[in-house]
């Protein structure tokens, strides 16, 4: 009996727009920019500045010290080059380690991950927590000297791995 992966009928979520828990948020220190921001009004602010659609935060200007919580699925690689390029922020993401994105992205340009211990309760725009959680395990993203320090003086449940970058073949999968 053949059985599918439990993944692979899933579809893209009804919203992308999931707002980040609070205290998330409130462990790991003051963002300058939010290019993914949930839109106006939000009931908590996740950076001092905010860019939310119709604008395109992914081709805007960043600046300073990024918060980056994405739109999940075929969108995330985008976001996670954009953040390794800029260097200076945290990103979440589905800890999908083995992934080629992973590989490029994570393992090869950041400066530590923090792997949450438990899977968060998002909210929606106007503030209440889902009923349900991720879904699936989830990981802060570091690039840059001050941001894994942050991952590590954060206080939220889980373990931090330092990214020691290494050389290799380039990753294949998807």
């Amino acid at each position: 009996m053949s059985r599918a992966h439990p993944y692979a009928a899933r579809p893209e979520a009804a919203t992308h727009t999931w707002l980040t828990p609070p205290e998330i948020i409130a462990a790991l220190g003051a963002f300058d920019l939010d290019p993914c921001a949930a839109p106006s009004p939000r009931p908590w602010t996740t950076a001092a500045r905010h860019i939310e659609l119709p604008e395109d935060g992914l081709s805007a200007e960043w600046q300073g010290r990024v918060w980056c919580n994405p739109p999940f699925g075929r969108h995330t690689e985008a976001w996670l080059a954009r953040m390794a390029d800029h260097g200076n922020g945290i990103a979440l993401a589905f800890a999908r380690t083995e992934t080629a994105m992973f590989q490029r992205y994570v393992w090869r340009r950041a400066s530590a991950v923090l792997m949450l211990a438990n899977r968060p309760h998002f909210h929606r725009p106007d503030g209440t927590r889902a009923r349900g959680n991720s879904g699936g395990p989830i990981c802060l993203i570091a690039y840059g000297e001050a941001n894994r320090r942050a991952l590590i003086d954060s206080g939220l449940p889980g373990a931090v791995i330092v990214v020691h970058h290494f050389q290799q073949k380039e990753p294949t999968n998807g």
